[in-house]
């Protein structure tokens, strides 16, 4: 990849912050010598199972119902091939190279933990994908929390299916022929090791960590816009008031909020024209904050999972001392709750603001021109937009409803409770896309709005938003097409540096 950045997994905590930075920045990925000596100590322990012939899961036996169906040695290659072949089966359109990236990198911080017994050539060969640009194509349904998504994945390896490679897509083994790489050569455990744990849903929500946190920072710039423009009192946001709510996030809003209205002359001059402003106005702090908590909770959980090894069967010790232990560590419950949990959040960050760009755009109660537009009536001026926003609104509440709760049984009765975790966490992105569009209206309105309010000076915060997308899009004199007005605005609101000074 391009960028000279480079992210090494050393063994030691990782963030979500890394995932990201491989994923969307094109981040090269390496592994310690400390985290190769833990692969390769793993797979010493398989090659000792598969010598001594003792029954493990997964090893040498078949897998989901088919767990006692023992397996001699010159079949455990063929049962990792198998694996993947079977295993990939899914279906819709792919997943963003992005998110395909983020699985692999959630995959290869599980195997780091040296836990997993899969073989170093088919950690390197992941490590290439990623580092050469070769992205495989993945259907983004099937997975019941694992599964499916990196059985695609496993397949590209061996030079089958599909994958994104220099702006085109082309088969597998073209694009690694290209790169002078060969397909891999699967051993005991591998096909196993490659399709099981939770890598999907945690790639997927540490992306959607990275989407949420930007997006609650122009949540509050945007909000005290939409405050400015509504003349609001300033009362609401005085941190003695705030401090009697001792909420982290609240307190974060809340100075965000003050300081994006400082020295505001329209937020001076309007101090008294109402006795209390409608809660969508008045409420910011409370409910912003509270997604920022549901956030930090979330962001606990999901880098926990990052974290973790989450493998069935787990190996512990040493190639002369060791443990095969059958457990549960790769059901995702942890992640399909957080990710189900700040859908809501961000579900209600989306509802808030729309609730606050309705009142722009209504004379009845904005104190502006009817849909902000100077002659209302043979303009339409932004009326639809709000319409637009409602819509995301209603599709957001159906998406907010828990996966996790959707459950299903599989294999025989063998997996009968399963987390719908990566279901949760697609569904994650869906809302934070959706609440994207929301927050890009608002922004527009409220922007229009600043223009028949420019007489006098706005907050320093705000000040700046406006005339940042002031150079991207133009004032609404009259009727024009609107859908790329909100396209260059939802594009500001998704860069991945910040365009403005940085807030709590």
């Amino acid at each position: 990849m391009s960028n000279a950045e480079t992210v090494v997994f050393t063994g030691g905590a990782l963030r979500w912050q890394d995932i990201a930075a491989v994923a969307r920045q094109g981040a090269r990925l390496e592994l310690a010598p400390l985290v190769w000596a833990r692969i390769d100590n793993a797979q010493a322990i398989v090659q000792r199972i598969v010598e001594s012939g003792e029954r493990a899961y997964g090893v040498n036996t078949g897998l989901g119902a088919l767990c006692n169906v023992s397996l001699q040695a010159e079949q455990l290659s063929e049962l990792s091939r198998n694996t993947l072949l079977s295993h990939a089966c899914g279906v819709g359109p792919a997943l963003p190279d992005e998110q395909i990236r983020a699985i692999i990198c959630a995959a290869i911080a599980n195997y780091s933990h040296g836990k997993s017994g899969i073989h170093r050539r088919v950690v390197a060969a992941l490590l290439a994908l990623l580092n050469h640009g070769i992205t495989p194509q993945v259907p983004s349904q099937g997975s019941v929390g694992y599964l499916t998504h990196m059985a695609h994945v496993g397949v590209c390896l061996l030079g089958i299916g599909k994958v994104s490679y220099r702006g085109q897509i082309v088969e597998a083994a073209q694009a690694l022929e290209a790169e002078g790489l060969a397909p891999v050569q699967l051993g005991a455990k591998d096909g196993l090791c490659l399709v099981n744990g939770t890598p999907c849903m945690t790639g997927l929500a540490c992306l959607a960590l990275d989407d949420a946190n930007r997006l609650l920072q122009w949540a509050d710039v945007i909000g005290a816009m939409s405050f400015e423009a509504l003349r609001g009192q300033i009362a609401a946001f005085d941190p003695e008031i705030i401090a009697l709510k001792p909420h982290p996030g609240m307190q974060q809003t809340g100075e965000n909020l003050r300081a994006l209205l400082a020295d505001s002359q329209v937020i001076a001059s309007s101090k008294g024209i109402r006795t209390q402003d409608a809660l969508s106005i008045r409420s910011i702090p409370q409910v912003h904050g509270a997604a920022r908590d549901q956030l930090a909770h979330a962001a606990q959980q999901i880098v926990a999972e990052l974290n973790g090894a989450n493998d069935n069967p787990l190996l512990l010790g040493t190639p002369d001392s060791f443990r095969v232990m059958s457990q549960a560590n790769p059901h995702g419950q942890s992640v399909a709750m957080a990710s189900d949990l700040l859908a809501i959040a961000m579900a209600e960050i989306g509802a808030i603001a729309e609730r606050r760009l309705d009142r722009l755009v209504n004379p009845h109660v904005s104190g502006l021109p009817a849909f902000l537009v100077s002659n209302p009536g043979v303009n339409s001026g932004m009326m639809i937009a709000q319409y637009v926003a409602a819509s995301l609104c209603a599709q957001n509440r159906q998406l907010a409803q828990p996966a996790v709760l959707d459950n299903y049984v599989t294999s025989g009765l063998q997996e009968d409770h399963l987390s719908m975790g990566t279901n949760a966490a697609l569904k994650l992105h869906q809302v934070l896309e959706n609440c994207t569009q929301i927050l890009a209206i608002e922004y527009l309105l409220a922007a229009q709005a600043f223009e028949f309010l420019k007489d006098q000076r706005f907050g320093a915060g705000t000040d700046a938003a406006w005339r940042l997308l002031r150079e991207q899009v133009p004032a609404y004199v009259q009727d024009r097409w609107l859908a790329p007005d909100i396209a260059l605005a939802a594009t500001l609101l998704k860069a991945p540096q910040p365009v403005l000074p940085a807030l709590n």
